[in-house]
Order: C-alpha cells, then sequence, then structure tokens
C-alpha cells in the first residue's frame, strides 16, 4: 500500500491554482509528464470558459511532448515558458507574443532554479517508474532538470507510468553539484564514469501524490537518410578521419556529441559505420535511434546522456534486449551531460546543426528571418564553447533551394565566429580555424554554399573594400529581405 495519496489526473490538476511555477519532467518527450499537464490544460479551459485568468509558468529540462507543451500552449494557460520547446502551437504562442519565452542555455537550467533566478517554483511533476515510501524517485526515460524541481518545489506531484519497465532502476547517474563558492570539480573523467546515485531523493511529506498512468513516450521517428544527410555525414567523418591522419585526434578517438535529429542522426551512422573511425564513446545530451543502432554493431561502446530519446519501435527492442543495453548507457541530471568543464575535460568533439551561417562563421541556431523563434539554443552552446573541436552542419539550401542556409551575414547570432570552428555542409568542409575573417569567408563560400548562390555571395564579399571584416551594412541583409518580400533568395543581386 502506498504511503501517498492516489489521485486522477483531474484531481492532481485542481491543485494547481493560476499563476503557479512548475517543473515538469522531460527532456524531448522522453520521460515527459503527460497526463497531469493535459489535465490541467482541461481545467484552464474551464476557468477561462467561466471568465477567470488560468495560466501557469513553465521549466522543463528541454522541449517535451504534445501533452505537455502543445495542449498547454492550445490552452492559452502558459504565462512563460523556458529553456527549450519544439511544438508548433507553443511556437506559435510565443512567435504572435501571448507566452513570455526565454531562450536559454540548457545546463544553466538547475543552477538558475537553485539560485533562484527563476523565482519561487510551487510544483514539480515528474514522471517514474517508481516511488519508495521513503521518496526515492526513480525516472524513466530522461533525467533533465528533475533533480532540481523535486529538490525546490513547494511540493510534488508524480506520474507512475507503467509504459516503461521498472528494470529501468539503475541506468541513471544522479550527482548534486555542491553550492558556489565550494563547488568541486565533477568527478566523470571518462563518458562511462558512475559518480551518483540510481535515484532521486527527495522529502516524502512533499509528495502531495501519485497518478498511475500507462502512456508511451511521444518521441516520433526520424525521416530515412537522404542523399543531403548522408553526403553531410560523410563529410564529418571525412574530416575526422584527417583529423586523426594529422595526429590532432588520437588513435582511440574522443567522446562524440551531437545534437538531435535527421541531421545527427546520418552523422552517427556515417561515424559509427566508418571503418577507419574506431569504436567510441558518446558524452552528449540525447541518445537517439542511430546511437542504438551502433551500440548494437559496436561503433559505439558506450552513451553518457540525459534521455533516451528513441522512435517506439527502437524503444520496444532496447526493453525486449536490457539485458544487453542495460550496461552501455547512463542517464545523467543536464547539469552534468551538459556541463561546459566536463566536456573541456574529455575533449569532446561537438556536432551540432545550424539554422544558417553565415560568411563569417557565425552560426544562427533559433530565428527564422531574425524574429521568429524556431526552438532554441538548446545545448548546442553548452557544448561549442568547451569542445575540442566544434562542428555545425547543415544542408546548403532549405525551401526546395529558395533558401540558402550560407548568407553574409546572420540575421540573429547564437554562436560566435570565435566559437565556430568547423562548418560542413553537402558540398564540403570549411576549416575556419586560424583564419582571418576573409579567409573564413572564401573557405565557406568556396567550400560549402550551394553552387546556385556562390556567385552572389562572392559578389558581396568583393564589394567590400578595407576593414579587418569584409563587411557593408546596406547590403548584409539583402538576402533575407529578398526572401521576406518574394519568398525566395535567388537571382539577390549585390552590384
Amino acid at each position: 500500500m502506498s504511503r501517498y495519496p492516489i489521485l486522477t489526473a483531474e484531481e492532481a490538476a485542481s491543485l494547481i491554482q493560476h499563476d503557479d511555477n512548475i517543473g515538469f519532467s522531460g527532456f524531448t518527450p522522453a520521460g515527459a509528464a503527460k497526463a497531469i499537464p493535459k489535465a490541467i490544460a482541461a481545467r484552464a479551459r474551464v476557468e477561462h470558459a467561466a471568465g477567470r485568468p488560468f495560466k501557469i509558468g513553465i521549466a522543463t529540462g528541454a522541449s517535451t511532448g504534445d501533452s505537455l507543451d502543445g495542449e498547454l500552449a492550445r490552452a492559452d494557460a502558459v504565462k512563460w515558458r523556458t529553456p527549450y520547446q519544439s511544438n508548433k502551437d507553443m511556437r506559435k504562442g510565443i512567435n504572435e507574443g501571448r507566452i513570455h519565452f526565454f531562450d536559454m542555455h540548457l545546463s544553466q537550467v538547475p543552477q538558475y532554479v537553485d539560485y533562484g533566478f527563476l523565482g519561487r517554483f510551487n510544483w514539480a511533476i515528474v514522471e517514474a517508474t517508481e516511488v519508495t515510501p521513503d521518496g526515492k524517485i526513480i525516472p524513466t526515460t530522461s533525467v533533465g532538470a528533475s533533480p532540481t524541481f523535486l529538490r525546490y518545489a513547494d511540493k510534488i506531484l508524480i506520474e507512475v507510468n507503467a509504459a516503461h519497465p521498472k528494470s529501468l532502476r539503475g541506468i541513471h547517474d544522479i550527482y548534486t553539484l555542491g553550492r558556489i563558492p565550494n563547488r568541486r570539480e565533477i568527478p566523470i573523467y571518462k563518458a562511462n564514469d558512475r559518480i551518483g546515485e540510481e535515484f532521486i531523493r527527495v522529502d516524502p511529506y512533499k509528495i502531495a501524490g501519485i497518478v498511475y498512468t500507462n502512456l508511451p513516450d511521444e518521441s516520433g521517428g526520424f525521416d530515412p537518410i537522404d542523399e543531403t544527410t548522408r553526403k553531410i555525414g560523410e563529410n564529418v567523418a571525412k574530416f575526422l578521419v584527417g583529423e586523426m591522419a594529422m595526429g590532432r585526434i588520437p588513435s582511440e578517438f574522443l567522446p562524440i556529441q551531437s545534437g538531435v535529429g535527421n541531421i545527427a542522426n546520418a552523422v552517427l551512422s556515417s561515424l559509427s559505420e566508418n571503418p577507419e573511425i574506431p569504436p567510441f564513446m558518446m558524452y552528449s545530451e540525447v541518445i537517439q535511434d542511430s546511437v542504438i543502432a551502433a551500440m548494437k554493431s559496436g561503433g559505439i561502446t558506450f552513451a553518457s546522456g540525459t534521455s533516451l530519446t528513441i522512435s517506439p519501435a527502437i524503444q520496444k527492442e532496447v526493453y525486449d534486449n536490457f539485458d544487453f543495453f542495460r550496461s552501455k548507457f547512463l542517464l545523467r541530471p543536464q547539469e552534468l551531460s551538459n556541463n561546459p568543464e566536463v566536456a573541456r575535460r574529455l575533449g569532446v568533439v561537438s556536432v551540432n546543426t545550424a539554422l544558417e551561417t553565415d560568411i563569417f562563421g557565425n552560426v544562427n541556431s533559433t530565428h527564422v528571418l531574425g524574429k521568429d523563434i524556431m526552438n532554441g539554443i538548446g545545448g548546442s552552446g553548452d557544448f561549442t564553447r568547451s569542445a575540442f573541436i566544434s562542428i555545425f552542419t547543415c544542408p546548403s539550401v532549405a525551401k526546395g533551394g529558395k533558401i540558402s542556409t550560407i548568407v553574409p551575414t546572420c540575421s540573429h547570432n547564437d554562436h560566435s565566429e570565435h566559437s565556430v570552428q568547423i562548418l560542413i555542409t553537402e558540398n564540403g568542409i570549411a576549416d575556419l580555424r586560424a583564419k582571418s575573417p576573409g579567409e573564413r569567408a572564401r573557405a565557406i563560400v568556396e567550400n560549402c554554399s550551394h553552387p546556385e548562390y556562390r556567385d552572389a555571395l562572392h559578389s558581396f564579399f568583393n564589394s567590400v573594400k578595407g576593414g579587418q571584416t569584409p563587411q557593408t551594412l546596406g547590403r548584409a541583409f539583402r538576402m533575407h529581405e529578398q526572401y521576406a518580400a518574394t519568398g525566395d533568395m535567388r537571382g539577390v543581386h549585390f552590384d
């Protein structure tokens, strides 16, 4: 018999008040709370119909599933949101100004909560496979910022989800950083070092109730690898093999960090399948489908992350063969998985995806035309500034060629030229290390840009006389302006 009240999702939602701030579990849809946020959204609709205000502040580990971000956004129940999102309805509310969103480096979220930068948290609502009578919580498929939310929230609600087996206990590595100014180094010296406990400890008297569910993660699959993503992946592998040949990467290789998505999936597949790259470890945020495939083939020996974000079919395979996979990954709090100190010490090679990049090596990860948010910076900044080698990838064009992802000047800047070392598209590789702005521009245009835009980018560069950075303010956004006016960047002139 549980010592905690057993509630329905609707009973749990009735405890939430207008203006409450809530920390939810979830890092991607993996491990996100589902039943209670959906019930909170239903309650918000009832309150709004009665003419009463009802909005909550939402912090999570990263993005979540539709039952959380989507339902609450559609119910107009969100007053603010951080640190990252990828839901179309949440994005719409943000870009229309109805939802206040502040984009954050994911490693910083726990510290912001820890020191009160985000205010008081009334609730933590998390998903678990199990809760013990003495307050030990075993998460499901992600850890994210849940340990911090649970520590500082006034009250706790837990969704115990039978869709995930109790055998997940043991794959989590929960470790708490000390408080500034007495914080010590994090004792992770290899990606597979375990340093913490397999559960999150909480005060059991803070647990206001448990909701039992049986709801799968809302993670979708990835698109099949196409010709463009395949070439990008092959170019990343080619570059890293060259670095090994030059003696800049040791023969045993280095840990890889990878962003999430179709390009990242293709890159990891290419690395693990390349016969010149030895089996390697990952020190990253997200363990995705291609990582599981590479574990099976032996290309990846171990992965440290904060979420297991895999498609339903792959998740079933992992659960059905858990004796094999159990020793091959750990899920840690995001203040560990994304920690810049650890990434710098381990010599992580970071591979992230750019929305657009300019000819000088600045990268925009977040905004369309400098105005509308897409998803957020996520963890790319955590790793880019601290990586042994930082790589950004992107296709050279988007929208069927109507957009060049390589432009004279980024419409929004998330990663500066000082942090971006390598740019790779399907067309080639631009090594930006130890190059002046003019040299970087030539390398990017010649090696990475799409042939249809190459002359235009050259004409921009050549039209500038003098200066350390060959830039002209009056023409810097001409490609963006043309796209905003016509829906197509092609044919732009810089004469």
